[in-house]
């Protein structure tokens, strides 16, 4: 299992390496001041970071009970970030209605693109920083 340490670098190199995409990427997608697009960002980014370190805590003890391991095989990584982001949709759309002044449904359309953008973003982040930082008990496998 990770440390809290190491959840923490996880989750703050997640979102700052995001955010650098998200912004621009959004702004120009939607045609919103990058202002507006960033305030939503970092936001979104904080709350996400929070919701990142308790989800993948709990994702990881759900695999470590269910297959005896945290290692992660592709269809597992992407179950992952598929509940990741559909918590963190149902929370966003309410916030981003109200801060832009736009109605829930351009908001539901905005932060669906935003997921997906996560989506594939997730899968790629977390495949890397699973290379990069990898787990000692992985070797043993």
């Amino acid at each position: 299992m990770r440390s809290p340490l190491d959840r923490l670098r996880h989750a703050l190199s997640f979102e700052i390496i995001g955010l650098l995409l998200i912004v621009p990427l959004g702004a120009f997608a939607f045609g919103m001041p990058m202002h507006d697009i960033g305030v939503v960002g970092v936001a979104s980014a904080t709350l996400a970071a929070l919701w990142n370190m308790v989800y993948n805590y709990i994702f990881d003890h759900i695999m470590q009970r269910l297959f005896a391991t945290t290692e992660k095989a592709i269809p597992s990584r992407v179950v992952h970030a598929v509940l990741f982001e559909t918590g963190l949709l149902i929370v966003l759309m309410p916030f981003i209605a109200w801060y832009l002044g736009i109605s829930l449904w351009q908001a539901l359309v905005m932060d669906i693109s935003f997921a997906l953008f996560y989506m594939v973003y997730a899968l790629a982040f977390n495949w890397a920083y699973d290379m990069v930082f990898p787990l000692p008990e992985w070797a043993e496998e």
